[in-house]
């Protein structure tokens, strides 16, 4: 079991010690848990932390990860390569290394002295510097990385301010609301959807509210199983403070290492350990935000209350346009006994996706299961190291030997699902046994743990792959939806052709790299991720093909009733489609509801209507 954690902690990062937590043997509100210092700063110009980056090694003519963060962190990778050049169209010859600073934005505006006056007191911080002010417009998105890396911002905020806890809040939103000073909550920002980009026409001052400095978990109730907690802490500083605990959140975005709480709630996030821990809204018992109306909260913290619409509903996935998210109640659960990863190879897609729905059906799913296709599958093949064990190279030769000669499995159609099962001993055996007897009857096979864990590690890497290709000028994203158990080939094959036949069209030279993974099961459909991306040589607006690109996709998914989005939220890049998906009435209450807390707009950051 020691060392599972290990192997676990390497592969995402998560400290193996015990910080600072709340008592593990009261059973009463406990006292405040405070913050531990944030190091290893992230990059100002793509994905993650500095020390950690995909590099070309030219004696090698390999790729190589830099840093000691992950599972194959200071290894080199030397499939990577030829597989990106295959299947993604990689030129390692034609270069497009990022500008060495972000362009340099345009001044300030001053914030009126009044507000300022009125604050004061009222922050930890206040930063107007133009690294943190680009640093805050900005999101994750390939479109705005893009512009980081080779042209500039059209707006970032003219102010930074870091509030220290709700009181903080509570003064600013209302001198912000006094002196018509707008406000753009600030999380992780790991946003992929645009969200906390500023609109370019914004005449009024705008003033990012930081919300990192509000990471405390204020209390733990064991008897209730229920905690307080700041909503600027970040996932995995929430994580490793509940350790020694004996309590878990559940909840584990692929952003997980900076996404923070309150961001979760406003986008209506969703986590790879679903299956067993439920999505966000399933994990909040009760949120604070505070609109420039007054604080909006519940008077009670039950397991459930029937007392009209649900506030909480018009809070969850309001991607900050009705106020700020300071603290939320949550539910804990009980820290798994033993964690156990797993994998099954199927003959195809179509296969795996049958399996996967009568797991569904059955409800015998373990906390995560992801099926990927057969691109990705060979992605994930690619990450493997070499390795001096002769015993493990004999041992795989033998199984790829068996799967295509034996069980006649097509290597350009085999697919795999990863695992990660979690409870007692006997609890994972017993899931064990169903999972894979399940998936025995459409042809899957046991493939072993380590490709689950390469699977772990292909998530948590995904995005600077993404960022490691724009230095040769390959342009990439990922977007996710969700659909109905009978419509997921469709929309899969569907998507995928219109994905293909958009780019000829848009003038790609060389094939798009095209794939997608069925991730979260519910009773009545599963989440889907599409990952695409191309060369653009020769393009002269690859983000303008790019954007064609996604919106033809988008088109399809809707078309095939498919949802807008599955986790991701809204924000401004998909909110033209929002009549089309809660219609016209909808759309409409959503203004109201807009108007009636912030009729001054102050949260004008435009996303969603």
């Amino acid at each position: 079991m020691h060392r599972l954690q290990q192997t676990i902690a390497q592969l995402t990062g998560t400290a193996t010690s015990s910080s600072s937590a709340a008592s593990s043997t009261s059973s009463h509100e406990t006292t405040v848990v405070t913050a531990s210092s944030v190091s290893n700063p992230v990059r100002w110009n793509g994905w993650g932390f500095r020390d950690t980056e995909f590099y070309y090694d030219d004696a090698r003519d390999a790729l190589g990860i830099k840093g000691s963060r992950y599972l194959y962190s200071g290894k080199h990778l030397p499939s990577l390569k030829p597989f990106m050049e295959a299947a993604a169209g990689l030129d390692i010859t034609k270069t497009s290394f990022s500008q060495d600073r972000f362009a340099t934005p345009a001044p300030a505006l001053e914030p009126p002295a009044e507000f300022l006056k009125d604050i004061e007191g009222f922050y930890v911080r206040k930063e107007s510097n133009d690294e943190s002010r680009v640093f805050h417009g900005h999101g994750h998105t390939c479109q705005e990385i893009y512009l980081l890396r080779f042209g500039s911002l059209p707006r970032v905020p003219d102010l930074v301010v870091y509030p220290g806890s709700h009181e903080h809040v509570e003064r600013i939103v209302a001198s912000a609301h006094k002196h018509d000073v707008v406000l753009i909550p600030f999380g992780g920002g790991t946003s992929v959807s645009q969200a906390l980009t500023c609109p370019p026409s914004e005449k009024r001052c705008i003033v990012s509210l930081d919300m990192h400095a509000m990471n405390r978990i204020k209390w733990i109730n064991r008897s209730n199983m229920t905690a307080c907690i700041e909503a600027g802490i970040v996932g995995r500083d929430l994580e490793d403070r509940l350790k020694g605990t004996g309590l878990v959140l559940g909840h584990e975005p692929d952003s997980i290492e900076f996404s923070t709480l309150g961001g979760w709630v406003a986008t209506r996030a969703s986590g790879m350990r679903k299956n067993k821990y439920g999505n966000i809204e399933d994990i909040v018992v009760s949120i604070k935000l505070v609109t420039p109306r007054g604080t909006l909260e519940k008077s009670c913290q039950v397991p459930r209350i029937s007392t009209g619409p649900d506030v909480h509903e018009m809070i969850l996935g309001s991607e900050g346009t009705l106020g700020v998210i300071t603290e939320v109640i949550v539910r804990l659960r009980p820290a798994p006994e033993c964690t156990t990863y797993g994998s099954i190879i199927f003959p195809s897609f179509e296969q795996g996706c049958r399996c996967l729905h009568e797991i569904a059906i059955a409800r015998c799913a373990p906390v995560s299961i992801r099926l990927v296709d057969n691109a990705q599958f060979q992605f994930g093949l690619s990450l493997k190291p070499p390795t001096e064990d002769w015993k493990a190279v004999i041992m795989d030769k033998m199984k790829k030997w068996y799967v295509l000669n034996r069980l006649k499995f097509e290597p350009e159609k085999m697919v795999a699902a990863t695992l990660l099962f979690e409870g007692s001993a006997s609890e994972i055996k017993q899931q064990e046994s169903l999972v894979y007897a399940i998936a025995a009857k459409y042809g899957g096979m046991k493939a072993g743990a380590e490709n689950g864990i390469r699977g772990y590690f292909l998530t948590y890497m995904i995005a600077y792959l993404r960022d490691f290709g724009m230095n040769y000028q390959f342009i990439g994203e990922s977007f996710e939806t969700s659909v109905p158990h009978e419509r997921v080939l469709e929309t899969c094959e569907r998507t995928k052709k219109r994905i293909a036949t958009a780019a000829r069209t848009a003038g790609v030279q060389s094939e798009p790299f095209i794939s997608c993974r069925v991730t979260q099961l519910y009773d009545t459909g599963v989440a889907v991720y599409f990952y695409f991306g191309f060369v653009w040589h020769g393009i002269a607006d690859p983000v303008g093909v790019f954007n064609r690109i996604e919106h033809e996709a988008r088109e399809e998914i809707l078309a095939c009733g498919g949802s807008l989005s599955h986790h991701h939220g809204v924000g401004k890049l998909r909110k033209e489609w929002m009549e089309r998906t809660v219609s016209n009435v909808g759309v409409q209450a959503i203004r109201a509801i807009k108007n009636e807390l912030d009729p001054k707009n102050i949260f004008a950051n435009n996303n969603l209507i």
